[in-house]
Order: C-alpha cells, then sequence, then structure tokens
C-alpha cells in the first residue's frame, strides 16, 4: 500500500485527488440488502453521486450481468451521469475485468472511494485487489448494502485490516467542500444536503428560512408565504 499522506492532502480527500467507483448498484442486487433500510442506502448513494458530480470528481459505474440476471443500474443514478457508460461485466469481482481496471487507471487517481452491493463480495474483492495494486480505498459504508448485518461488518472488518478506510456519505461530500469560504460549490452542496441529508438537512432548511429569513423557492418549499 502507499503512504496515504503522499496521496492525500494530510490523509484528508480533496475534490481533486480521487475518484469515485459506485460498483452493482443494480435491483436483482438491492433485494438481497438486509444491513441497511434500502430507501435510506438509495439516497445516500444518490448523496454521494451528486456530491461526486458537482465536485467533477471522475466517476466509474460498473454493472454484472445486466440483462441476464442483475437488471440495470438504478435510475436514480444514472440519471446524475447522462451519457456515461457502465462498465459491464460478468465477474464477480469488477478488479477482474480489463474495461474496470482500465477505466480505474484512466481516472489517473490513487485514491479510490468505493460504493457497491454487496459489501462482502462486489465490494470486498476488487478492494483488497486495488489495495494490493498500491491504490488506497475508501469505502463508503452507508452506501453499500450487504446480504446481513454481520456479513457487511465482517467484510468491512477484512477491508480495514487490509487497509482500507471507512467513510460514510455526509462526511465524505462533507470532506470535498473542506471550507465554507470556498464559495464555488456552497449553494450547489448545501442543496445537496437539504434534499438528501436527513436531519441536517432539516437544519440547512431552518437556518435559511427562520435565521436567514430567506424567501421560498422551489428549492426551499418550507418557507411559508405570507
Amino acid at each position: 500500500m502507499t503512504d496515504i499522506f503522499k496521496e492525500t492532502d494530510g490523509g484528508l480527500l480533496t475534490k481533486d485527488n480521487c475518484a469515485v467507483v459506485f460498483i452493482d448498484h443494480q435491483p436483482q442486487m438491492t433485494f438481497g440488502v438486509a444491513n441497511i433500510d434500502r430507501q435510506l442506502l438509495t439516497n445516500n448513494v444518490v448523496m454521494l453521486a451528486k456530491g461526486a458530480k458537482e465536485y467533477n470528481i471522475p466517476v466509474v459505474l460498473t454493472a454484472v450481468e445486466t440483462e441476464s440476471f442483475s437488471g440495470y443500474i438504478w435510475p436514480q443514478l444514472m440519471d446524475i451521469f447522462p451519457g456515461q457508460q457502465p462498465v459491464e461485466r460478468t465477474s464477480m469481482n469488477s478488479w477482474d475485468d480489463p474495461g474496470f481496471r482500465d477505466a480505474v487507471k484512466a481516472t489517473g487517481k490513487k485514491n479510490i472511494i468505493i460504493a457497491g452491493l454487496w459489501t462482502e463480495v462486489c465490494v470486498t474483492w476488487p478492494a483488497l485487489n486495488m489495495l494490493a495494486q498500491g491504490y488506497n480505498i475508501f469505502i463508503v459504508e452507508d452506501a453499500c448494502g450487504a446480504t446481513s448485518p454481520i456479513a457487511h461488518d465482517a467484510s468491512m472488518r477484512r477491508c480495514v485490516q487490509a487497509g482500507a478506510v471507512p467513510m460514510t456519505t455526509v462526511a465524505t461530500v462533507l470532506e470535498f467542500q473542506r471550507d465554507w469560504a470556498d464559495k464555488e460549490h456552497y449553494d450547489a452542496v448545501l442543496n445537496i444536503f437539504r434534499e438528501h441529508g436527513g436531519a441536517y438537512g432539516d437544519g440547512i432548511d431552518y437556518a435559511y428560512s427562520m435565521v436567514h429569513k430567506a424567501p421560498q423557492t422551489a428549492k426551499n418549499p418550507h418557507v411559508v408565504k405570507k
């Protein structure tokens, strides 16, 4: 494994030093998820994807056996990256597929953020392979699903023991922003959190409407007109 402090900003991810990989967010895989509420899982994946899109972070999409077994990648995810062709595979381990390996290498990044289904197979296996190849691996736990809580936890422990870093969705997107004085993405990222950030998003809405007296807009529907 490479020295993570050489490949990151003092150990932190930035919008310029990483890529995000979404693995097998497909209906057949979703059916088997039992470690996390599936609607929450979808929300978190979409939040991570919108964050990556906003900060122009390279993204790789991949799917396994789309038409013969697993179904198409979630439309909520594909809608964020219109025109991007997912890497189609037959292998359970995406790193076994030359097209996937080429797509990851083409990002030019050594810090790879992974979200996927299932944690115990389609996340763990390529994570271990990429660690062995010198990549720094960051797994967004709440954007991954497994067939049971114990399967998810055991898989995460295996990955962490090998050198992967566990992350969560809100923290990952906040790390892209890092400084609220950076206004380039300020409004857009707050809108992502307002839509997908749960209680954090409600807090942002409250601050906008009650503290800053923001006018009602389509993106701020909770302000009551007087």
